[in-house]
């Protein structure tokens, strides 16, 4: 991969602020908004919603236990280093004094499993365009993505695989390529309902052929998977990839995604409810913009400041080289 490096006290290119992006609101306006928000999220919760055939009792249901996977799946095996990582700690060369990687290329090796009667098939076309989208999101961060291969495989196991079974490790024991700062993306008819899930950084090291990303074929551009068929849950599955949470993480707490600049969120967000303000006592709207939330693909569009600022620490200390 073609890397841009500079010390670790130096600016890469940035990406603006969700406040710098929209004004705070007057404090009347705001409450206004945040609880007409409310009331039409509880009436929303008693719809029933339909997803790819599939009935839930709303859409919040779907939302909060089926559209990622790394959550609930992954987050366990990152090790304790990286769950308590905070910039300015553990980079290269012991921190302060070393090399942060603020951008490059990243090789994408793409896997396409289907069914052993061809169903799930993604054209080369719907790869192209997923890769436009993945670049489109990450500009800003100096961060793009450059298709090395694609691979098709049938196989009716794999094509269902879930996060953490013998199928997942079957089909990238066979199919994983590259080292540690290479992005595996496998297009799948994920087992439960699930849209994607994904490794992160810090998960490399101990197990080399789980690493990567976990997509439903469905959900890139042109798929049928809509609101989720504008390739953006590979953005948000990338993301994890490359070392961020949930924008909800940990709810309505300073420390949430640990990052300093995405707004408290109590719960994720669906749909684009403008106005949400779920953590009230502090600063910011919820971030239902950003691509590390759970909203629909075309409310999302921005990654933050400080997300770039860990992406790059993350990328540097994890798989940089390795």
């Amino acid at each position: 991969m073609r890397l841009g490096i500079v010390s670790a006290l130096a600016a890469g290119v940035l990406v603006a602020s969700l406040a710098e992006a929209q004004p705070a609101p007057q404090a009347a306006e705001q409450a206004a908004a945040a609880a007409a928000c409310e009331a039409r999220e509880a009436f929303e919760d008693t719809l029933p919603w339909t997803f790819r055939g599939v009935t839930y009792p709303n859409k919040r249901t779907f939302v909060e236990n089926l559209k990622c996977g790394a959550h609930k799946y992954k987050f366990a095996k990152q090790s304790d280093e990286e769950k308590n990582f905070t910039l300015g700690k553990g980079k290269p060369g012991g921190g302060g004094g070393g090399t942060t990687v603020t951008g490059g290329v990243i090789n994408v090796y793409f896997h396409v499993i289907t069914s052993s009667t061809g169903a799930g098939s993604v054209s080369d076309q719907q790869i192209n365009a997923q890769m436009a989208v993945l670049d489109n999101a990450y500009a800003g961060t100096g961060w793009s993505f450059n298709l090395v291969a694609t691979t098709r495989s049938a196989n009716d196991a794999w094509f269902t695989m879930g996060p953490g079974t013998q199928a997942e490790a079957q089909a990238k024991a066979a199919l994983r390529q590259g080292t540690a700062d290479d992005l595996n993306i496998y297009s799948a008819n994920p087992g439960g309902g699930l849209l994607g899930w994904a490794t992160f950084p810090s998960s490399y090291a101990a197990d080399p052929l789980d690493d990567g990303v976990v997509i439903l074929y469905a959900s890139v551009p042109g798929g049928s998977a809509a609101p989720y068929n504008l390739g953006d849950t590979a953005t948000h599955e990338v993301g994890h990839w490359m070392g961020l949470y949930h924008t909800f993480q940990n709810g309505c707490t300073k420390t949430s995604d640990l990052v300093d600049d995405t707004p408290a969120e109590r719960s994720p967000a669906y749909g684009c409810p403008t106005g949400r303000d779920s953590c009230t006592r502090l600063a910011g709207l919820d971030p239902i913009t950003n691509f590390m939330d759970y909203t629909d693909d075309s409310c999302m569009f921005q990654f933050t400041t400080g997300q770039d600022a860990r992406m790059d620490a993350q990328f540097s200390q994890y798989r940089h080289g390795r």
